[in-house]
């Protein structure tokens, strides 16, 4: 069975809104990823906010369609990293990426050649991002792809629900270029060898489809090359 994906915790509790003399966040805010990160904290348990390009995004409450992507993108997510040792997948974890980002991505993959301290934030830029994207396809697509671009995320998925497509970007010398599936129809990670993704069976729900195509991928000679490497570079 295949281990849910572990999620970065905050470092400590939050302090209640209540007892802390620092302002709430509010949609809109301009301020630094300081700033927002100590008023983060400050904040309610509940509360999930992000700082994009620095401005805070407040998150708004998840309809049953963007809850149930989600789940099956954090499934391919983990299933990939139960079966590739040094990477780790990641559901809505805290990412400082630099002076003005601290964004929470729905899935991500890093590449981890030590073990890490699961009480702490992502502090590097991952591997892998990966957005399912709604009413925030305008940020995901902009906004939030400018800080994950300039912060050195190498690849970054976005499953834009409303418009039907799901996008993905490779990072090239700095800069983010889309990349289309091959002639089958499946995306193929440069970056992680043997993820593979059917975007239409991501997008209609279709969770056997997609774990299949993955399974091909994690089958692959590519697959196996990359484990090795990852195993080497853990024993030098």
């Amino acid at each position: 069975m295949v281990e849910p994906p572990r999620l970065l915790t905050k470092t400590g509790p939050r302090r209640a809104s209540a007892e802390s003399t620092l302002p709430p966040l509010e949609n809109g805010d301009c301020m630094d990823q300081k700033t927002f990160h100590e008023r983060y904290e400050a904040m309610p348990e509940d509360a999930r906010a992000e700082l994009i390009g620095g401005i805070v995004y407040m998150a708004s409450p998840q309809k049953r369609r963007h809850g149930g992507k989600q789940s099956l993108l954090i499934q391919w997510l983990g299933e990939y990293a139960e079966n590739t040792p040094g990477v780790e997948s990641y559901a809505n974890a805290t990412s400082i990426l630099g002076p003005a980002s601290e964004p929470e991505p729905d899935g991500c993959l890093c590449i981890e050649p030590e073990p890490v301290d699961d009480n702490t934030y992502i502090d590097k830029a991952p591997e892998l991002v990966a957005e399912i994207s709604s009413t925030t396809e305008a940020i995901d697509l902009h906004r939030k792809k400018d800080d994950y671009e300039a912060a050195g995320v190498r690849e970054y998925i976005v499953a834009a629900l409303r418009s039907g497509q799901v996008f993905w970007f490779e990072n090239r010398r700095g800069r983010f270029h889309e990349v289309q599936p091959d002639a089958d129809g499946v995306f193929r990670s440069r970056v992680l060898p043997g993820l593979w993704l059917d975007a239409p069976a991501l997008l209609r729900h279709d969770r056997k489809k997609v774990l299949t195509v993955l399974r091909r991928g994690l089958a692959s000679k590519e697959h196996k090359a990359f484990v090795a490497k990852l195993a080497a570079g853990r024993r030098s």
